[in-house]
């Protein structure tokens, strides 16, 4: 199927999740997000492991130092929690930026490899992978994404048919480019299984100190391997997560709690009030007394989420 081909299938796409999108991406289909949104504003965000179709504009995503971008008809894949900062590519009111997600089940990824033909793939455990990467969505996987979203216009069949379609998606995504990938999320023993053990810890206690042999031995890898994995899969150190981590918890609770700066950053975990400051404006570009400030200014009414 061509690109001709699969233009139908975009628009039908596109049409559906205009139709469908909520301001907190939710659909009457448990793990099926859909995003609609008319703003360029940068967006600082903690993922999860999330299969995204980008069915109108595009989005441009930085993950550590590494920078990734996926237009209409291209996918992004991710197969961990990862703090990211990334804006809508020429998005406006009149012209939003149109995507749908699928959360990413280890047991139905875990499911699908048993019940594969023998052989089917070669262990990929000792493989070291990204956690996010882009590519083309491709027609199968466009079509079944297609007929995922007519369900909403069909609730009484969505109970039977969704699973079955939610496998198909999986299937396409196993068989695909960034297989490798999504067989990791649902092997017990992948380095990246081992790898999100360490990132949740940090994601609950990101306020705690933290030991890199702490973290290596939760992961059940020497602090070597593990220093390695977990910046394969995330393209930052685990020091360097955990700030990440901290500073975004950190601009949350500043739009609630005005003008109590350094209550906020002990409160993440910084002892040190200049640190606290120093750091977040690099991340986000001022000072956070000020860029609380602009936050609250322009804050969505409607609390809109985005998908990464």
């Amino acid at each position: 199927m061509t690109a001709v081909h699969t233009a139908p299938l975009l628009e039908e796409i596109r049409r559906l999740i205009a139709a469908h999108a909520r301001p907190d991406l939710a659909t009457s289909i448990g793990g099926l997000l859909l995003s609609k949104v008319g703003t360029s504003e940068p967006d600082h965000s903690l993922t999860e492991p999330l299969l995204v179709v980008m069915a109108q504009g595009g989005k441009r995503l930085l993950l550590g130092d590494q920078l990734h971008e996926y237009r209409a008809g291209q996918c992004l894949v991710v197969t961990a929690d990862l703090p990211v900062t990334g804006h809508f590519l020429g998005a406006s009111p009149q012209t939003p930026s149109l995507a749908v997600g699928l959360v990413l089940r280890p047991a139905a990824i875990a499911q699908l490899l048993l019940d594969a033909p023998a052989g089917r793939w070669s262990s990929t455990t000792t493989t070291s992978l990204p956690a996010l990467a882009t590519g083309e969505a491709g027609p199968e996987l466009l079509d079944a994404v297609a007929r995922m979203l007519r369900l909403l216009d069909h609730p009484a069949d969505a109970p039977v048919l969704a699973p079955l379609i939610e496998r198909e998606i999986l299937w396409r995504l196993l068989t695909g480019p960034h297989g490798g990938m999504i067989r990791q999320i649902g092997l017990a023993d992948s380095n990246l299984t081992h790898v999100n053990r360490a990132i949740r810890w940090i994601r609950d206690n990101y306020a705690e100190s933290v030991r890199i042999e702490d973290l290596a031995r939760l992961a059940a890898m020497s602090t070597s391997a593990f220093h390695r994995h977990f910046r394969t899969a995330t393209s930052m150190s685990p020091l360097q997560f955990q700030k990440r981590i901290r500073l975004q918890e950190a601009r949350s609770l500043l739009v609630a709690r005005a003008g109590d700066v350094a209550g906020v950053g002990q409160l993440v975990g910084y002892d040190n009030p200049s640190q606290f400051t120093r750091e977040y404006r690099r991340l986000f570009g001022a000072p956070p007394g000020r860029d609380a400030a602009h936050l609250r200014a322009t804050a969505n009414p409607h609390n809109t989420r985005q998908l990464p």
